[in-house]
């Protein structure tokens, strides 16, 4: 449920970013107003530069303080952060994008902790045989948490709009829409915060970091509803040996695991470019193909519907899919072959939308958007997953929560790239 809420918080501010122009920016020529490029920018990409800190941060403290104490504080800060979006200030325009980017951030700070804490929980949870698969499934409520930002605007939009309204105008309640949308984000987030409470600490941590065999053989007998034998000398034994006692800074790391992090790193670096620049500029996209009419041409509200009903159709048809495909298939087939499947297709139907763009736009948008699905599913379906499940096994349990975190924060720095880089 927090990467449900993770996904919700990051891509429902694409339903709404035209919207915002709309309220808070003078029409120009007859034209509904919109935000100025910069604007844009930092309401679209500044919860991305706080989760790339927060994976950091909270990559660093769960090898450090326990995944289990940091748990419920990033689920807090998503809770109290996706209110204070909703409820964004200010005496003018400028001033209420200011606070939205400033909750925004934070917002993305407890985002960036959920990434590391969640698939290192899991990781150590799970069985060998289901670990993939399990870790995959967190991700893959990714995929509905997308679906879902779709679902929450239609509805939203829906109960809002006045079909007497002119074109032109922007009528007063619009301002309810946006803040409502992104509000509905506190939900899932409270939710599950009492079942976050109640998770012990992972017994991989609590034996070889903690160094209590004791502790970690009750709690994973309450998990697993099984009497276990601590076998506390020989934890303590595998914890001590020099073998687990190297840093992250050491030759020893960059020796091991040197490559396994320049390799997750970059991965995620060069998915992240592509998958979140296409995922927050779909509404350009649709406009673009014609397949969205122009703003001039429908009121407010009703265009974030439209925006919405269009991100809903690519979720569920691509983007949901190819997340459970995931979830079926890695431990069957492996990791290694659906990334290299995954990054192969993307790559083919990119240039499949991109070198014949002309003929796409004025005869087929149909074929179009359907090789623009299957991008979104072979991202899903490939190295979007697989590069959040493997740095959560790969790493030594003292450094997987950092490692994962420092992974998953370069992915961070491709999605800033994208976001910035292509408005």
């Amino acid at each position: 449920m927090g990467f449900f809420t993770d996904a919700y918080d990051l891509f429902s501010i694409s339903v709404v970013t035209k919207l915002l122009g709309r309220i808070y920016y003078e029409p120009i020529n007859n034209k509904p107003g919109v935000l100025p490029a910069g604007v844009s920018s930092a309401v679209t990409g500044v919860a991305l530069v706080g989760t790339l800190c927060g994976q950091l941060f909270f990559g660093w403290l769960g090898d450090k303080l326990g995944r289990k104490k940091l748990y419920g504080v990033t689920l807090l800060l998503m809770i109290i952060c996706s209110i204070a979006s909703g409820l964004s200030f200010g005496h003018n325009a400028k001033g209420v994008m200011f606070t939205l980017c400033f909750f925004r951030f934070w917002l993305g700070f407890g985002i960036g902790g959920d990434y590391p804490l969640s698939a290192t929980i899991m990781s150590e949870y799970a069985n060998k045989k289901t670990r993939g698969s399990f870790i995959a499934a967190v991700f893959a409520m990714q995929g509905f948490g997308i679906l879902t930002g779709g679902i929450v605007g239609l509805v939203v939009s829906a109960a809002f709009e006045d079909s007497n309204d002119p074109i032109l105008t922007t009528p007063a309640r619009a301002d309810y829409v946006w803040r409502i949308i992104l509000m509905f984000g506190a939900i899932p987030a409270a939710m599950t915060y009492y079942w976050r409470m109640k998770m012990p600490e992972t017994a991989r941590y609590t034996a070889l970091i903690e160094k209590n065999a004791k502790q970690a053989a009750e709690d994973m007998a309450k998990v697993l509803h099984v009497e276990l034998d601590p076998e506390e000398a020989k934890i303590r034994k595998l914890a001590q040996e020099p073998s687990n006692q190297f840093g992250l800074f050491s030759k020893e790391f960059l020796h091991r695991h040197g490559l396994h992090l320049l390799g997750t790193t970059t991965c995620w670096f060069l998915l992240g470019i592509s998958f979140y620049s296409q995922n927050l500029f779909q509404k350009n996209i649709f406009t673009a193909i014609n397949w969205l009419p122009s703003s001039s041409k429908m009121n407010a509200i009703h265009e974030v519907y439209k925006i919405s009903r269009a991100q809903t159709l690519i979720a569920l048809c691509g983007t949901v899919p190819g997340y459970w495909f995931t979830v079926f298939f890695i431990d069957r087939i492996g990791r290694f072959t659906i990334q290299l499947m995954g990054f192969t297709f993307m790559t083919v139907f990119m240039f499949a939308l991109a070198i014949p763009f002309n003929h796409w736009l004025n005869h087929n948008h149909t074929a179009f958007l359907v090789m623009y699905s299957l991008t979104f599913f072979f991202s899903n379906f490939g190295p979007n997953a697989t590069t959040f499940v493997v740095p959560a096994e790969i790493f030594p349990a003292r450094l997987r929560s950092t490692c994962h975190g420092i992974s998953a924060a370069a992915g961070k720095a491709g999605a800033i790239v994208g976001a910035f880089g292509f408005l």
